[in-house]
């Protein structure tokens, strides 16, 4: 599936740093499908240790369906989980926009359909300040034009090459890809000496 273009309205999580563990607690991980990994996203700093909500924007009814996320530097630090990446997605979140990224949770951002785009600190202090006095405010995010459109802005984003050239080709979801061409790769493990053995 190709992604040229991302709208909605955004949600904003402040703070350096924010490690995978606090995207999505370790002892969540213990479920063996990703099915419910969208409840548990921020979950200590969503809940106490009775259940109840904290103030948090994932419990704010302001910025309930928001699909871009917009983040500080060097988000998704820490553990190369993928359970964080698939927490933020099975939330609803379909883009993440931030001044950095750890790179682990970029490559499992990319890898499941998510762009991270990075902007100056400038523009995302900005961005976070238009969503916070304006949650229904619409976003539009081009990987096309490598643009953020919102009011009559229009903010430059970066991505890489290889990375875009991916979304917008479609190239991205590795396993529809291989699935897409499963006879090619039939012939390929056939040729592989190591895999013929397990055949026999």
């Amino acid at each position: 599936m190709k992604i040229t273009e991302l709208a909605g309205t955004g949600i904003c999580v402040e703070g350096n740093d924010i490690d995978t563990d606090r995207i999505i607690p370790a002892r969540f991980m213990k479920e063996i499908t990703f099915a419910n990994m969208g409840r548990y996203a921020f979950y200590d700093q969503r809940f106490d240790e009775r259940g109840a909500a904290k103030p948090h924007p994932f419990n704010d009814p302001r910025f309930q369906g928001a699909s871009l996320l917009i983040v500080n530097k060097n988000f998704g630090c820490g553990s190369s989980r993928e359970h964080a990446p698939q927490a933020l997605m099975r939330s609803g979140i379909r883009a993440v926009l931030g001044e950095s990224f750890a790179e682990i949770f970029a490559g499992n951002c990319t890898a499941m359909g998510v762009p991270t785009v990075t902007a100056s600190e400038s523009e995302i202090a900005d961005l976070m300040a238009a969503v916070r006095q304006t949650p229904a405010l619409g976003l539009r995010l081009s990987l096309a034009d490598r643009t953020l459109s919102y009011h009559t802005k229009r903010v430059p984003v970066c991505l890489s090459d290889v990375v875009r050239r991916a979304f917008l080709e479609g190239t991205w979801d590795s396993t529809s890809l291989m699935l897409a061409n499963l006879d090619q790769v039939r012939r390929t493990a056939g040729r592989l000496a190591y895999l013929n053995r397990f055949s026999q």
